[in-house]
């Protein structure tokens, strides 16, 4: 019998950061043969949490994929001596927000778009598939921006709206480090908001005016967020791609190219590689960015 968890990876790309890492494994499914969300999106295209540390506190960002993930995330916490425990949440998807109920007596810190969101959709999450039940909302609210401290860590939670209108992401000047939630992404964005892309491209280069050279995102290659993450080319990759999706307007039939074709020039910068399951990401990404264009592929 598979058990919920049992394949994460407890990564340290710097010493005050765990990095969870889980999925990226072929052939395997952890919820079931039907589609779903948890083995179709978060475990396929692997989803990393991670906590920086320092004294006895710890600030996870994104409690996993799962409960059973999260339950891991804080025994290893906790059994580590990181008793004084916070949690962020990136933005309100399902694999953002899946563990939260293990956090349920923490302060969990959220931006005022993203509890909007998870109010509007507590029921859809709530009997999803795999549903996300209960759902904990946060109840520490910010707006543009927080600033925060991990015993003498400061971190600054910025919201930018790419990927998801409500994407919190985390600034590390320590590290000149990022926490990019899912608006990087390697192989691919993923198109939640089709409609917003352009707003996802001017705020794209909006986050490359921020002071940081290394990148973790939520979804990547693992063992480059062992070694410390990203460079700075995925922003480039990220836009070029997001660019060519809005070309789609006028050259729908650049739909019909595979990935490796149309997001060549976005893997020639070297900051994102060519993933398979991603050919799936793409291809829902054109099929929703041309219906909202009034287009069909």
């Amino acid at each position: 019998m598979f058990e919920l968890g049992s394949t994460m990876k407890i990564l340290r790309p710097y010493p005050e950061v765990f990095a969870f890492y889980d999925g990226r494994i072929p052939d395997l499914r952890v919820h079931g043969p039907q589609a779903n969300w948890l083995d179709d999106g978060a475990f396929s295209l692997g989803t990393c949490s991670y906590a920086v540390v320092d004294g006895d506190e710890a600030l996870v960002y994104d409690p996993q994929m799962s409960l059973a993930h999260a339950r891991i995330i804080r025994r290893t916490l906790e059994q580590a001596g990181y008793r004084k425990l916070r949690l962020v949440l990136s933005h309100w998807h399902t694999d953002h927000v899946a563990g939260n109920a293990v956090f349920a007596d923490c302060e969990i810190i959220a931006n005022s778009r993203t509890l909007r969101a998870l109010e509007a959709n507590r029921e859809k999450l709530e009997n999803d598939d795999p549903p996300i039940r209960p759902l904990i909302l946060p109840n520490r609210i910010f707006e543009e921006h927080l600033s925060v401290k991990v015993g003498r860590i400061d971190l600054e939670l910025q919201l930018v709206d790419i990927h998801s209108h409500d994407e919190s992401v985390m600034l590390m000047p320590s590290r000149d480090l990022i926490f990019a939630g899912d608006t990087l992404e390697d192989s691919v964005t993923y198109v939640s908001e089709p409609e917003h892309l352009s707003t996802h491209l001017v705020e794209l280069d909006r986050m490359a005016e921020f002071r940081f050279e290394r990148i973790l995102p939520n979804h990547g290659d693992p063992d480059l967020i062992a070694s410390g993450g990203y460079d700075r080319r995925l922003i480039e990759a990220t836009r070029i791609y997001v660019a060519k999706l809005l070309r789609l307007a006028r050259e729908p039939d650049l739909g019909k190219l595979p990935l490796t074709e149309f997001a060549a020039d976005s893997f020639a910068t070297g900051g994102a590689a060519y993933f398979g399951p991603y050919e799936k990401v793409h291809r829902h990404n054109v099929k929703d960015v041309l219906k909202s264009m009034g287009r069909e592929e």
